[in-house]
């Protein structure tokens, strides 16, 4: 749960930042469209009057102006879609963690008791174990003992003639 929270938090910073660049340069890519919302209306751009040389009235350079217009909502629409594309992603690795978070705490749950009663039974079967370890420690000094006991009859027995 923890592992999960940690990279939820390091994925999260970056979907944030990401989400506040697009929202500034969709505002950057309006204020530089307001100069063009009413290039079509200026005259102030046009070259008046028109050279002689031409066959037409010459009309400035309108059709370039509608690209770089046309680009700059392209770029706007672009950055749109990032923001957009981020905050779903977002908002789905945060129901993914959700759900596993909630999953996770009722696993845990779950398990907690299991858990606890495997513990206390491994204490208690640790505390046999070394009960036992102590008593064979001392039945194997009482055999020594024994042992000992019996090597040292052993030759008066087997010297004397006694039987065993």
């Amino acid at each position: 749960m923890a592992k999960a929270a940690a990279i939820q938090r390091d994925e999260k910073a970056p979907n944030e930042q990401t989400v506040a660049d697009a929202g500034e340069a969709q505002t950057a890519v309006a204020q530089a469209l307001k100069p063009y919302a009413k290039a079509g209306e200026a005259t102030a751009l046009l070259q008046q009057p028109a050279p002689e040389i031409f066959d037409s009235p010459y009309r400035g350079v309108q059709a370039e102006i509608g690209g770089v217009v046309g680009m700059f909502e392209v770029i706007e629409s672009d950055f749109a879609r990032l923001e957009a594309d981020t905050k779903a992603a977002e908002a789905a690795a945060q129901k993914e963690y959700d759900t596993l978070m909630t999953d996770s705490r009722v696993d845990k749950a779950a398990k907690t008791p299991h858990t606890e009663l495997k513990t206390s039974k491994k204490q208690d079967e640790e505390q046999a174990l070394t009960v036992k370890k102590s008593d064979l420690e001392g039945a194997q000094k009482e055999l020594d003992v024994a042992l000992a006991y019996f090597d040292k009859l052993k030759p008066s027995c087997v010297d004397v003639g006694c039987q065993l």
